[in-house]
């Protein structure tokens, strides 16, 4: 639980209510924001690289042009001790001697030095370690920026010469000024161009998302606008109506599994009451034995309707009981001595071993399915076989009846769905054991199709992976 003496986080706000909502911020704000601060960066960075190295290439060129200009003044000096200054008035230049007292200075530097004791600048910053002079360096006197550098003279002697760098230094400071006032500028812009940007490439998502929320159960046939950008946007709305066109068919298979269901479940329970009614107001025109069967008769046949509704419904689910190693030949057999019990002629020459793995209740529903649906259908015979690779375990139900016409064998899967001729020749059957048989080879990982059999009827195939 939050603490109530703790403050709320700024993502939380009041809402309608008194209730604290979290806000998030939006895939606009949150990129707007991040392309400003990755562009704050990269400027700042930049901009501070960028007075660097343009600093320290002005104290480099102040500084070779020191070095440059020392030498001559050396040599000069010392080729002509009794030179005079007078071609020395705009240059800072001063010979010291090697406890830093001034010997000599130039009129520019004459002002400052004269009577001092010691220079400005400290002799032994230009010394290293080694006692060797170091380059040239950046020093300020009286208040001045200079690049400053010292050569030995005869006569332990120092000639330091310090040129000034003022003006270099006065277009680095309106350098970093105009850089203060340029980078918030450009940040602006990009937040701002980002913004637009992303809104206008988030405004198809605007649009997909009001039509989604126009789209309810009863108006499954509307589809979100896409966009002619061939972009992810979309993409999103291509995939987006896909999924719409998979749940209007989806809805559009559930609403008539539920007639036909209701359909078929209402066909026992009215025969079952018409028999009632008819011995309730005529008791000398039926026997209890005749009113018992009937009932019994249909209570079977909507109690298999139930079973197999509820065997639907857990398929659909993905729910399976158990997977384990079947031997589908034992169910085969199985199944062959049924039908020869029921007098159907089996031709169970075909089977073979053939293990897999699966729900061996469902398995065996699968293959009870098919052998009855053969049997029905076949004029004289049904032939049970199994084919194996190393990989999968074929099924081959066959059946010497009419067949199924190519432009029907996929129809027959499809739940309560019983073509004419199969309705004629069985007037109690229910139409879902063939969507049962697909359903649970599918669940156990394979397929089911048709062809024709050898002997002119039907041959359903049943492929699942090998165990």
């Amino acid at each position: 639980m939050r603490d109530t003496a703790s403050p709320p986080t700024v993502a939380e706000a009041v809402g309608p209510g008194g209730e604290r909502r979290r806000r998030r911020l939006g895939i606009r704000a949150q990129t707007t924001i991040a392309a400003s601060i990755i562009v704050a960066l990269a400027l700042i960075v930049g901009a501070i690289a960028f007075v660097q190295i343009l600093t320290s290439t002005i104290h480099d060129t102040a500084g070779n042009a020191a070095e440059t200009r020392l030498d001559e003044l050396a040599d000069r000096i010392d080729d002509q001790r009794d030179a005079t200054w007078d071609d020395l008035d705009d240059e800072y230049v001063l010979i010291l001697n090697r406890d830093g007292d001034v010997i000599a200075a130039s009129e520019e530097a004459e002002d400052e030095h004269r009577g001092a004791s010691a220079p400005v600048v400290n002799l032994n910053d230009f010394r290293g370690r080694d006692g060797s002079d170091t380059a040239p360096l950046a020093v300020q006197i009286d208040g001045e920026p200079r690049i400053a550098a010292i050569e030995d003279l005869d006569d332990d002697q120092i000639l330091l010469l310090a040129v000034s760098i003022e003006d270099q230094m006065a277009t680095v400071s309106t350098v970093i000024t105009l850089l203060a006032i340029g980078v918030p500028l450009v940040m602006a812009l990009v937040a701002l161009v980002t913004w637009l940007v992303v809104g206008r490439a988030l405004a198809p998502v605007t649009r997909i998302r009001a039509e989604v929320q126009q789209i309810t159960a009863e108006q499954l046939g509307r589809r979100v606008p896409v966009p002619h950008t061939r972009d992810e946007v979309a993409t999103l709305a291509l995939t987006m109506n896909g999924m719409l066109d998979r749940l209007d068919a989806s809805a559009t298979a559930q609403r008539r599994f539920v007639s036909d269901a209701s359909h078929e479940l209402r066909s026992p329970i009215a025969t079952i009451r018409q028999h009632a009614e008819l011995a309730l107001a005529y008791p000398e025109a039926t026997t209890e034995a005749e009113l018992a069967e009937v009932v019994h008769s249909e209570g079977l046949r909507l109690q298999g309707l139930v079973d197999a509704l509820l065997l639907l419904a857990r398929l659909d689910e993905g729910v399976t009981q158990r997977r384990e190693s079947v031997d589908l030949d034992d169910i085969l057999l199985a199944e062959a001595s049924r039908l020869k019990a029921l007098g159907v002629e089996v031709d169970a020459r075909g089977i073979t071993p053939g293990r897999v793995n699966g729900d061996p209740r469902l398995l065996a529903q699968l293959v009870r399915n098919l052998t009855d649906n053969a049997a029905r259908h076949a004029r004289s015979r049904v032939g049970l076989s199994i084919e194996s690779t190393p990989t999968t375990v074929t099924i081959l139900i066959d059946d010497d009846g009419a067949g199924i016409t190519p432009a029907e064998r996929e129809q027959v899967f499809d739940r309560f769905v019983r073509l004419d001729a199969a309705r004629a020749r069985d007037a109690g059957g229910s139409g879902l054991g063939l969507a049962i048989v697909r359903e649970i080879a599918q669940a156990t990982g394979g397929r089911v199709d048709i062809a024709e059999s050898p002997w002119g009827g039907a041959r359903f195939r049943v492929t699942l992976p090998a165990s």
